[in-house]
C-alpha cells in the first residue's frame, strides 16, 4: 500500500516529520517497507528563462541558446536541438554533472560542433515525468529563473509504502491509515463528510441481484450529460504518486475513492448498457474482454455483471471493455457494491485476474460506507465534470454486521503482558472507531465499527467426529467469548506500542536440557552416514507419482489418489521410494551414467497410514577390475547394504532370518526378505523384477533395498563388557549336507549355530551344489564352522563330539544327512 505525505494531511492534522510517521507506523503494525523521497533526483533541476536562441553556425538543427538560469548558474550557453527552442520562453536547466533519468545519461560541460555548450534545456520526459515529445518543456510564462524544478512543480512530496497483513482491509485506504496514526497521538484525523446529492430523475439503470451469497448489496445512480477528459493536475498527481496511472477523469476518480476510502467503485457508460437493468449473476460459460484487453471464459463459479447484451463486468475484480467510459462519454452509471471476498479471491485467482479492487475486496471493505461513498463520488465527478444525478437504485439490503465485543481490563496485563490504565485503554478503542456499550471499573463493552471485518466475527468450527453437535456448540460459543476479547487486547496493545511489552523468559521445563535429538531422529542421521559409506547418494523426491507406477510397487488404492495433483502424473501417494529412485536411474542411464547408486529416506504411504522407509537402489555393473571388466549387480549387493544397515541400527545377525517371501516387484527367485521373529519384517532386498526392469530401459539387473526403521526398537543402553579374546588359535571344520531343495539355508546355518553356543563363533555358507550326481529334488549345501576354544585347546576327542553335535542339530531340523 503506498500513499504520499501530501495525500496522508487530507485526513490527518498533524505536524509529525517523515521519520516520526514511519516510526509510528512500524510501531502499530503498519510496517514501512519503502521511503521515497519523490523530488530527490530532481533536485539539480532549475527553471530558466531563454535570452536569445540563434541558429549554430555548423549545424542546420541546432541552435546556440543564452539562458538566465538564475543567480547560482547565471547566463549560460546551452546548444539545444529541440525545434521550440526560442527566446523568452521560461524552460528545465540541467547544469553540468547532472543525471538525466528518462535518458539514463550524466551531461558533462564541453563543445558540440564547435559550440561550447555548458548544461542542457530538458523535457519531461527526460525527467521521467511525462511521455515522449518534440520539444522541450515550455514553463508559465511568470516563471523566475533559478527556482528548484521540484518545488516549482509541487514534485517535492515524500511515498511511503506500507506492507499490509490479510487482516487489515481497513489499512488498504489513506483514511484508514490516518485513523490508525491519529489513535497512536500523531496528529487529530479530520472527518470524513459526504454531502447527499439529491436525485432530479429516474435512475436509467437498475439493479437486480440472483446470487445474494456472492453480492449481498449493490447502489447505483445515473449521472447525464457529463464531460469527461483528462484529469486535473491534482487528481493526476495524486495517482501518479502511488504509482497509477491517469486515464480520464471519470477513470481516475474511481481510482482515487479505492485509494482513499479503500472503496473500488465503478462506471459503465450507460449509452452502452443493452437494456435498463443490470443483473449480478453467476457466469455460464461466456466471454468477456475486460479493461486490460483480455478475453475471459467466467463459468458458474464466478459472480458477474450482465445486461441484455451478456456479462458487461468480472463483479468486483475488473469491468468489460463494451461498456468502459471513453472522451465521447456523456452519461455514466455508478456502482456500489459489496462482494463476499471468498468468492473474490476464488475467481480472481481461477483467472489470473490482479487488481486494486480485488485486493480490497477479498480483504473485506467497510461494510456500511457505500452509501455516502456513492454521495462523495457523485459530488466530485459533477463538480470535475459537470451532469445531473438521478436518484440512487439499489438491490439486496445491507448485511447485518454490527455485532458487540467485551474487555476485561486485567485481561490486558494478564494475557497481552502490558499494564495499561482503563480509561487509556478504551480511550485507544475509541479512536480507532470502537463505540462503547457500557462499562464498570472491571470492564468494557463495545461496538464494533463496519469497517474492522476482522475483529469478533462469528466463529464456525467443523464438527469433529469425536465430539457430539452438544460439545461442538459449547466449543464454539467457549471460542466466541475468548476471541473478541483477544482482539481487543490486541488492538489496546498495538496502539500502545508492542515494543513496550516486557520480555518474558520461557519458564525451563527442566534443569538438565532434553535430547536435542530424538532417538529416531537419530536413527534416521545415522542410517544416512551409513549408506553414503556405502557408496550410494542420497536423492530427494516428490511423495506422489504416477498412478500406475506406483501399481507396479505395491497397492495403489483409489483413496490416496490425489483430487488435485500439481501434475498429472502425479497423481498417487507413492507405497514406496522405489519408484523414485528407479526413474532417477532411468535418467542417468540416458545420460551415460549408467553405474550407480541411489538412496532416499522418506515416507511410504498405505491405508494404514505413512511409515519411513530407507530405500536404495544399485544399477548398471561393478567397478571394472584389473584383469576384467565390471560384473552385472546381483542381489547380494543389496543384501550387504541391508545387512550393515540392520547392524548399525543395534540388529544382531543372530537374531535376523531371511525368507523368500519379498514383495512382487522383486524377482521371485532372487530376493528375501529379513525378520525379527516371524512377523517383524524388517527389511526387502534383491533384483527388481525383470518386467520392471525391461519396461524402464534398462539392459542389466536392477538391486534394491527397502529398510523400515520405525519397526526397530531403539537400542537398550547397556555398559559393554570387554571382548573376552581367546589366546588359543581357532579351527574350522567344513560340513556337506544333503537336503531337499526346498529346505531354506538360513535353517542350516542356525541348527549349527545353535548346536554349541559356547564354542561355535561363526557359521557360513561356502557350497551350494544342485546336479545330475544328487538325487532328485535335493541338493548339497556346504557350511562352515568356526570353533573358538576358551580355556584349554579341543582334543580329537571333543572336536569329534561337537561335529556330532552339529551333524545332528542339522539333520533333525532339516530331515537331511550327512553328505560323504
Amino acid at each position: 500500500m503506498k500513499f504520499s505525505l501530501s495525500w496522508l494531511h487530507d485526513h490527518l492534522e498533524t505536524s509529525a516529520t517523515v521519520e516520526e510517521i514511519c516510526n509510528a507506523l512500524n510501531r502499530i503494525g503498519l510496517e514501512v517497507e519503502h521511503v521515497e523521497q519523490q523530488g530527490a533526483q530532481l533536485e539539480p533541476f532549475c527553471t530558466a528563462r531563454i535570452l536569445e536562441a540563434v541558429q549554430h553556425p555548423n549545424a542546420d538543427r541546432l541552435r546556440v541558446c543564452k539562458v538566465d538560469a538564475g543567480p547560482e548558474h547565471g547566463e549560460v550557453q546551452v546548444v539545444c536541438g529541440a525545434p521550440n527552442a526560442r527566446p523568452g520562453i521560461a524552460v528545465i536547466f540541467a547544469p553540468p554533472d547532472t543525471f538525466i533519468p528518462g535518458s539514463g545519461i550524466t551531461i558533462k560541460p564541453g563543445k558540440i560542433r564547435g559550440e561550447a555548450s555548458g548544461g542542457m534545456l530538458c523535457s519531461l520526459r527526460e525527467l521521467g515525468l511525462g511521455e515522449e515529445t518534440d520539444g522541450i518543456a515550455e514553463l508559465p510564462e511568470d516563471t523566475l529563473p533559478g527556482q528548484s524544478y521540484a518545488d516549482f512543480a509541487g514534485l517535492d512530496d515524500t511515498v511511503i509504502e506500507i506492507g499490509v497483513t490479510p487482516n487489515r482491509g481497513d489499512a488498504l485506504a489513506v483514511y484508514g491509515i490516518a485513523r490508525d496514526l491519529a489513535a497512536a497521538g500523531l496528529g487529530e484525523l479530520r472527518p470524513f463528510l459526504a454531502d447527499t446529492v439529491e436525485g432530479t430523475f429516474p435512475s436509467a439503470v437498475s439493479w437486480n441481484i440472483t446470487c445474494p451469497e456472492a453480492c449481498p448489496w449493490v447502489l447505483g445512480r445515473t449521472i447525464r450529460s457529463v464531460r469527461n477528459g483528462p484529469s486535473p493536475k491534482w487528481l493526476r498527481d495524486k495517482l501518479e504518486s502511488v504509482g497509477l496511472r491517469s486515464i480520464s477523469t471519470l477513470v481516475d476518480i474511481t481510482n482515487l475513492f479505492t485509494i482513499d476510502l479503500g472503496r473500488p467503485l465503478h462506471v459503465f457508460d450507460t449509452n452502452r448498457i443493452k437494456g435498463d437493468v443490470l443483473t449480478i449473476c453467476r457466469g455460464a460459460g461466456e466471454s468477456i474482454r475486460a479493461l486490460d484487453g483480455k478475453d475471459y471464459i467466467v463459468t458458474s463459479e464466478d459472480c458477474v455483471i450482465a445486461d441484455g447484451a451478456g456479462v458487461q463486468s468480472i463483479a468486483g475484480i475488473m469491468g468489460g471493455a463494451a461498456t468502459e467510459v471513453r472522451d465521447e462519454t456523456t452519461d455514466v452509471f455508478i456502482e456500489c457494491a459489496l462482494f463476499d471476498p471468498v468468492h473474490i479471491a476464488l475467481t480472481g485467482r481461477r483467472l489470473g485476474i490482479s487488481s486494486d479492487a480485488r485486493y480490497r475486496f477479498e480483504r473485506g471493505v467497510d461494510q456500511a460506507m457505500p452509501v455516502a461513498a456513492l454521495e462523495a463520488a457523485t459530488r466530485l465527478i459533477m463538480d470535475l465534470c459537470g451532469g445531473e444525478a438521478s436518484e440512487v437504485v439499489s438491490a439486496g439490503a445491507q448485511p447485518h454486521w454490527q455485532r458487540d465485543a467485551r474487555l476485561r481490563f486485567e485481561r490486558i496485563v494478564s494475557l497481552g503482558g502490558l499494564a495499561v490504565e482503563p480509561d487509556e485503554a478504551v480511550k485507544i478503542l475509541g479512536h480507532l472507531g470502537f463505540e462503547v456499550r457500557s462499562s464498570n471499573e472491571d470492564a468494557v463493552t463495545v461496538s464494533v465499527p463496519s469497517w474492522r471485518n476482522d475483529v469478533a466475527q462469528p466463529v464456525v468450527l467443523d464438527p469433529a467426529p469425536t465430539l457430539t453437535p452438544d460439545q461442538c456448540m459449547e466449543l464454539e460459543n467457549a471460542v466466541a467469548r475468548i476471541e473478541p476479547e483477544c482482539d481487543l487486547i490486541e488492538e489496546v496493545l498495538r496502539i500502545t506500542g508492542l515494543d513496550k511489552v516486557p520480555p518474558q523468559a520461557l519458564p525451563p521445563v527442566s534443569v538438565v536440557p532434553g535430547a536435542s535429538v530424538s532417538p529416531a531422529r537419530a536413527r534416521i542421521a545415522r542410517l544416512r552416514r551409513v549408506l553414503a559409506t556405502r557408496g550410494l547418494m542420497e536423492t530427494i523426491g516428490f511423495s506422489f507419482v504416477a498412478h500406475d507406477e506406483a501399481a507396479k510397487f505395491g497397492d495403489a488404492p483409489e483413496s490416496l489418489r490425489l483430487l488435485n495433483p500439481i501434475a498429472a502424473d502425479l497423481d498417487q501417494m507413492r507405497p514406496t521410494p522405489l519408484p523414485g529412485l528407479l526413474m532417477a536411474a532411468r535418467r542417468n542411464d540416458a545420460r551415460g551414467w549408467p553405474d550407480l547408486g541411489l538412496f532416499e529416506i522418506g515416507a511410504g504411504f498405505t491405508e494404514n497410514g505413512q511409515a519411513t522407509i530407507a530405500a536404495g537402489l544399485r544399477s548398471g555393473h561393478t567397478p571394472r577390475q584389473p584383469g576384467g571388466g565390471g560384473e552385472p549387480m546381483t542381489f547380494m549387493a543389496a543384501k550387504a547394504d541391508v545387512v550393515d544397515i540392520l547392524q548399525s541400527l543395534g540388529v544382531s545377525a543372530d537374531a535376523l532370518t531371511v525368507t523368500s517371501d519379498a514383495p512382487g516387484y522383486y524377482h521371485p527367485g532372487r530376493s528375501g526378505v529379513f525378520r525379527l521373529g516371524p512377523k517383524t519384517v524388517l527389511a526387502t532386498f534383491g533384483e527388481l523384477h525383470p518386467s520392471l526392469v525391461q519396461n524402464a530401459g534398462f539392459d542389466a539387473p536392477v538391486v534394491a533395498f527397502e529398510v523400515f526403521p520405525d519397526r526397530i526398537g531403539d537400542p537398550k543402553r547397556r555398559r559393554k563388557a570387554a571382548p573376552n579374546l581367546s589366546v588359543l588359535q581357532p579351527l574350522r571344520r567344513d560340513f556337506a549336507f544333503l537336503v531337499a531343495n526346498d529346505v531354506p539355508v538360513e535353517t542350516i546355518l542356525r541348527a549349527a549355530r545353535g548346536a554349541e553356543r559356547k564354542l561355535v563363533t561363526g557359521v557360513s555358507l561356502f557350497d551350494i551344489y544342485e546336479g545330475s550326481k544328487l538325487p532328485e529334488g535335493q541338493k548339497s549345501v556346504g557350511i562352515e564352522v568356526t570353533l573358538q576354544p576358551q580355556d584349554t585347546s579341543l582334543t580329537d576327542a571333543e572336536i569329534e563330539k561337537i561335529s556330532d553335535k552339529i551333524v545332528a542339530a542339522v539333520m533333525k531340523a532339516t530331515n537331511g544327512t550327512l553328505r560323504s
